[in-house]
């Protein structure tokens, strides 16, 4: 049985555990990203909606999350490029301070992401750029930036991949930059725990989104959620929710770690 991303704003949660927070999540338009917003919103946050190109989607995303009585609004930035971050910053400071009256980041979720699929032999050194510089050094520039906007007792939640803990020849690359992300994670962790600023990761399993448009096919999903102890491939909001958690006071006691959210992926 394949999972759907049904999340709606208001829809997931009985209580605002996130008012008066701010929040931004990368790479938002669409899967995990779509989801999680959609979840921080439901729980009280003002969400910023990053994207790259995706005006459609992401115009979509802030009407539901309107709809449902929540608060958000998209940038856009190209993370391909580092110096377009300095670009998605001053944006941030600007559209945040005209609604709050501070630029100051509550929650911060590195979701933004890439992983075609290319044995090592097959990976060119432009794809490998690309592959390291979204999945590693975007977040890495990302939480850089967002380090002086940070309020004490902030959140931030980087998005990893059980392949980091599961051979995926086929997702060398991805792999070893999401690795990277899980080091950074664990080092950041004790560089803003003075500021009780937890860092924390969390390792998705199969998940119904487009980067995964194989599980489309019912016989390709069917070997794949034979895999899962849990009986199912996983969905957006399966992912949401365990983010949403670590975002909230709940997960006040956890930093330095990365979380599996697989239903029990290749254990």
């Amino acid at each position: 049985m394949m999972g759907g991303d049904t999340t709606k704003c208001g829809e997931t949660t009985k209580s605002a555990r996130l008012s008066g927070k701010t929040a931004l999540v990368t790479g938002a338009s669409r899967g995990i990203g779509r989801a999680t917003v959609l979840r921080l919103a439901a729980e009280g946050a003002l969400v910023v909606v990053h994207h790259r190109s995706s005006p459609k989607e992401v115009d979509e995303v802030v009407k539901a999350i309107a709809e449902g009585g929540g608060a958000a609004f998209a940038i856009a930035a190209d993370l391909r490029l580092s110096s377009n971050i300095d670009a998605l910053f001053a944006e941030l400071d600007e559209m945040l301070t005209l609604r709050t009256g501070s630029n100051g980041l509550d929650i911060l979720v590195n979701n933004a992401g890439i992983g075609p699929r290319a044995l090592i032999e097959d990976v060119t050194e432009d794809e490998l750029d690309a592959i390291l510089q979204i999945n590693l050094k975007a977040p890495f520039c990302v939480i850089q930036r967002a380090s002086s906007r940070l309020r004490r007792g902030g959140r931030i939640i980087n998005v990893s991949s059980m392949a980091t803990r599961s051979a995926f020849p086929e997702l060398v690359a991805y792999a070893a930059a999401k690795a990277g992300l899980e080091s950074l994670t664990l080092s950041l962790a004790q560089h803003f725990g003075p500021r009780g600023i937890t860092v924390n990761a969390v390792r998705p399993g199969a998940t119904t989104t487009e980067m995964n448009p194989a599980f489309a096919d019912p016989t390709a999903a069917q070997r794949v959620t034979a895999t899962i102890a849990l009986g199912r491939i996983g969905a957006p909001a399966d992912i949401a929710s365990i983010i949403a958690f670590l975002a909230s006071d709940d997960g006040r006691w956890i930093t330095g770690e990365c979380i599996d959210v697989s239903g029990g992926q290749r254990l």
